[in-house]
């Protein structure tokens, strides 16, 4: 323990990969690179920079020396300035030319940007290896029929499996606006002071193409489609806004999949893995929590409490730009990153260890059937020679009874019996069993389970082989 505060989302949740993406080194170092092709594309358009000068850079892009950095800016009060004298203290030939032309929002923008879509393709990374767990689920169980619910109320059955689907359909639809947020995100690129390139015309003495086709080059270097058309001295927040939602969304996803765990192992038809040591309870010794789901919980509440707040920061970016934004968003961008990395990584532990209860399952289902086969049930009283609503008033009359039975403590569900001992129904027990066969009432869902995962998910895994890194230590 140290007497200095430190984030959970960096002791306890988020993954050794994801902490280092959002790492001084990893953002400072995308500065210098970002330097570098300024300078070079600067070079190529005609500006007098010696070949010792782009050397020296390219050899000192990650020998970043941050105590004297925190030195310059305890001088400058600036840290992009601070950046610069110590980067050109390590390329002295590129001293004179690093940051020509450019102002502060030239790295910080560009390299949030990057780091952005970095952030992005990591995350479709975990959501893969969460489908991959899940699929294989639900096509295990693809036939298992369980209880459905409508308004938390036992309703038409569906299987195991075919839950699984709807939880992968929320991902699914996320990765699609991942992939597009991903393709069409744009460079900043190099705009300027308020985004008029006003000091890159000064430098290209007036040279209008020079200016466009720098803005250009450096987008390309950086691999970026393409560079907003017009900028004031950030790129627009909304930007924020757009990448923030996605990630937001992948939380929303994980979240409703907890909240049907959490339920789930509440009445005990499925449990989220245990490990043989683990703890439930201090107290409680025989407790078995669903602590990784609530986690997730927990998890997507705080990145969606935060989701707004780029919106809310986008509206009050006055004229080219204020700094009210600087460090809400040093805080907000990379927390739910980290936020929403920490929740992917508990998806995948519960998906790939779901425990399935079936005799629990079963026994529900027992409980509720029969009252759910009331159509059926007419069918083949109707069939037997009987009256259609003589049997209906008959169904009506001995579901009431044996629902309240049931409430008063009866175990079990005995209205096929009730209703085999009515000889005003006519129909044998045998023949109601049958009418009441739990598989009668799933649907298509085996089906429909067969055809997502062929047409849907496996298409997605093309060109994915694997894990998305090294596997993490799961900390609970």
């Amino acid at each position: 323990m140290t007497n200095i505060y430190s984030s959970p989302l960096a002791e306890r949740y988020a993954s050794q990969t994801m902490l280092e993406l959002w790492s001084p080194a990893t953002r400072y170092g995308l500065w210098r690179r970002l330097w570098l092709a300024l300078a070079e594309s600067e070079r190529e358009l005609g500006i007098q920079i010696p070949d010792d000068a782009i050397r020296q850079m390219r050899a000192n892009l990650d020998k970043i020396d941050f105590n004297a950095i925190a030195a310059y800016e305890k001088r400058f009060r600036h840290d992009v300035m601070a950046h610069v004298h110590a980067f050109g203290d390590v390329a002295p030939a590129a001293k004179p030319f690093i940051h020509l032309g450019a102002t502060s929002a030239y790295v910080t923008d560009n390299a949030d940007l990057i780091l952005m879509r970095r952030g992005l393709d990591f995350l479709r990374g975990r959501v893969l290896d969460v489908l991959r767990s899940l699929a294989a689920f639900a096509e295990r169980w693809r036939g298992q029929p369980t209880l459905g619910y409508t308004h938390l109320q036992p309703a038409q059955l569906t299987t195991v499996g075919k839950r699984a689907t709807l939880w992968m359909q929320d991902l699914v639809l996320d990765l699609e606006d991942v992939d597009y947020r991903r393709r069409t995100l744009p460079f900043r690129g190099v705009k300027g002071t308020t985004g008029t390139q006003a000091s890159f015309l000064e430098l290209f003495e007036g040279d209008h193409e020079k200016v466009k086709r720098l803005d250009l080059m450096v987008t390309e270097k950086m691999s970026f489609p393409a560079p907003l058309p017009v900028t004031g001295q950030t790129y627009t927040r909304k930007l924020d806004a757009f990448v923030l939602s996605v990630v937001a969304g992948i939380a929303a996803s994980a979240a409703k999949f907890s909240g049907d765990i959490r339920m789930l192992q509440s009445f005990g038809e499925m449990e989220e893995p245990f490990e043989n040591e683990q703890v439930g309870s201090s107290a409680m010794a025989y407790k078995r929590n669903p602590m990784r789901a609530e986690r997730i919980a927990s998890l997507a509440r705080f990145v969606n409490s935060l989701e707004g707040n780029a919106n809310q920061t986008h509206a009050v970016q006055y004229f080219e730009r204020t700094l009210d934004d600087s460090a809400n968003r040093r805080l907000v961008i990379p927390e739910m990153f980290l936020a929403t990395d920490a929740i992917l990584l508990l998806m995948s532990n519960i998906s790939s260890g779901l425990e399935v209860h079936t005799a629990v399952i079963e026994r529900r289902i027992a409980a509720e059937l029969p009252f759910m086969a009331t159509e059926q049930l007419i069918v083949r009283a109707v069939k037997a020679g009987g009256d259609r609503q003589v049997a209906h008033e008959t169904i009506r009359k001995h579901s009431l009874e044996t629902a309240r039975a049931m409430k008063q403590g009866a175990e079990a569900n005995d209205l096929l019996e009730r209703l085999a001992r009515d000889k005003s129904f006519g129909v044998k027990l045998k023949d109601l069993e049958g009418a009441a066969d739990a598989k009668r009432f799933i649907g298509r869902a085996p089906e429909q389970v067969d055809e997502f995962l062929r047409d849907v998910i496996t298409p997605l895994f093309a060109g994915h082989t694997g894990k998305a890194e090294r596997a993490e230590e799961l900390r609970v």
